[in-house]
């Protein structure tokens, strides 16, 4: 029973608005590994059924020929790789991060953390959550931080644009606010940052089309930062 347990694939967990869930698909336009053009696919990670690393994920193809076609990636089992739980309990630790969101929350804020983006980009996986609040009197959550784990780095910044650069950039840009970047990598987070903005709202809308033409800049445009 114990190796079954092990060889066991289950769905990650996730802090949203403060409560622990599954994880849900979402929708991305990348090329996947060995793949030839950037496709419209749909992404869930996989963690073993009694831990809360990440083992796998999968892509469904969306569109073409291969639509509805199933494609599972593992990790080598010697690779220790982060699940969306684990990195929430990372940001958790982040004696910065975590000091910040408490301070809000005793300002009387209600802190919201949203949905955690798991984004393969080539051999690595880049992870997103954004920070909103929302005042007690009931008004529409404000985005306020965006937090970005890279490798053994995590960082929160005021922007997706800040924190991209904070992790992406040279030993200057990381330092704390004001953050001093180059020329190249400011103009490409800038992007970076509004292609996430114009995705995110036309995930809203429930308009595809746009959202995965938004998701194509975000990915090219973070390959470009990885350099």
């Amino acid at each position: 029973h114990r190796a079954r347990e092990e060889n066991a694939i289950g769905l990650p967990r996730e802090l949203y608005e403060g409560n622990e869930q599954l994880m849900e698909p979402y929708y991305m336009i990348m090329r996947l590994p060995q793949g030839k053009t950037e496709e419209f696919i749909l992404i869930l990670p996989f963690t073993p059924g009694n831990k809360d690393n990440m083992i796998a994920w999968m892509a469904a193809h969306s569109n073409g020929e291969n639509y509805g076609k199933l494609l599972l990636y593992e990790f080598p089992k010697q690779q220790l790789v982060y699940g969306p739980r684990q990195i929430e309990a990372r940001i958790d630790q982040n004696p910065q991060i975590s000091q910040q969101l408490t301070l809000w929350s005793q300002q009387g804020s209600k802190v919201i953390r949203g949905d955690l983006l798991v984004i393969p980009i080539q051999e690595s996986l880049l992870y997103v959550e954004p920070i909103y609040l929302r005042a007690e009197q009931g008004e529409l959550p404000e985005l306020k931080r965006v937090i970005v784990a890279y490798d053994e780095e995590i960082v929160m910044a005021e922007s997706l644009a800040e924190s991209l650069a904070l992790v992406f950039g040279d030993s200057e840009v990381r330092k704390p606010v004001p953050v001093s970047i180059s020329p190249a990598t400011s103009n490409l987070a800038q992007s970076a940052l509004e292609s996430f903005r114009r995705g995110q709202q036309a995930l809203q809308e429930g308009n595809w089309t746009e959202y995965g033409k938004y998701q194509q800049e975000l990915e090219k445009i973070l390959e470009q930062l990885n350099r």
